[in-house]
């Protein structure tokens, strides 16, 4: 009896302990341990951030920055067979998928902000970007006033067709807002001529441009910014131990310096499997995040 006693002991100290390290992982990684399996949502055509290589892999700035991640959960759940799945997402419906626990990790193009963080959760800011004005022709637009009127483009379930919403309602502009499922579609409605200008965020319109050769010349970018745009990695809300994985991997990679090999790999070299060469250097604003990195939503802490 007393060896049947010792046995239920030393089992229920064992069940304790295991609960107690799964409790200390987080729901996320608690699930990632028991199925062996990480999901990362990517982009199919979101240069350089997230797109399929001529493999029809998903490669990119994030989707590098997610690998990198998902080799510090392996390490630290000692699981060298993690399988990574991985899922197409677009803008209408990566968020949805963070939201109801179907991707651990959202490695594409996604903007941080208030109203954002209130159903899921964002790491470190990654990019700071800007949203600005295409137009086609020789003259420049700066504003949405300037398009009062007419038709102006932008992509459904970002920031920029909110934007264009709320300033098109706030001053009563009349212009006809189109929508397009992903940024390739809402630059073909200026392209077509059915809109007047494309609203996204810069250096997706340079990487839009970049895919035209020749054909570039015909487009004008804004000079004047109408929003700040920090992107993070999309995280489900509710689970501070794998967000402060996340952070953690990123924050080393700003510690390091390794940041800035990445950063030259994906936006100042030719792109594998394109060819491009965005030729964008790091703005100021995400060399301060580098310095001092934050999760913030607030557009004025970028400024």
């Amino acid at each position: 009896m007393r060896r049947l006693a010792r046995a239920s002991a030393a089992l229920a100290a064992l069940l304790l302990s295991f609960g107690a390290a799964r409790g200390a992982d987080g729901p996320t990684l608690a699930r990632v341990r028991d199925t062996g399996v990480i999901v990362i949502g990517y982009r199919p055509a979101s240069l350089p951030f997230s797109y399929l290589d001529a493999q029809l892999r998903p490669t990119g700035y994030t989707v590098e920055l997610c690998e990198r991640i998902v080799a510090a959960v392996r390490s630290r759940l000692q699981l060298p067979d993690l399988e990574v799945r991985r899922v197409e997402v677009a803008s209408a419906t990566r968020m949805p998928l963070v939201i109801n626990g179907t991707l651990d990790l959202e490695c594409g193009i996604t903007t941080n902000t208030a109203e954002r963080a209130r159903s899921q959760a964002f790491s470190l800011t990654i990019f700071v970007a800007e949203t600005r004005l295409m137009t086609r022709g020789g003259e420049r637009v700066q504003g949405l006033a300037d398009l009062r009127g007419l038709a102006v483009a932008s992509t459904i379930g970002t920031t920029s067709i909110q934007h264009l919403a709320k300033v098109n309602g706030q001053q009563g502009l009349g212009i006809r807002i189109l929508g397009g499922l992903d940024d390739p579609e809402g630059f073909q409605l200026l392209r077509s001529g059915r809109a007047s200008a494309f609203l996204m965020d810069d250096v997706l319109l340079r990487a839009l441009l970049a895919q035209q050769g020749p054909g570039a010349d015909d487009y004008r970018i804004s000079d004047q910014a109408l929003t700040v745009e920090p992107y993070a990695i999309g995280l489900r809300k509710g689970d501070p131990q794998f967000k402060a994985l996340v952070d953690e991997v990123l924050a080393g990679l700003y510690r390091s310096g390794e940041i800035h090999a990445i950063y030259r790999r994906w936006f100042e070299s030719p792109l594998p499997s394109q060819g491009l060469n965005l030729k964008l250097p790091m703005s100021a604003a995400f060399r301060r995040v580098i310095a001092n990195p934050t999760d913030s939503p607030d557009p004025e802490r970028y400024r």
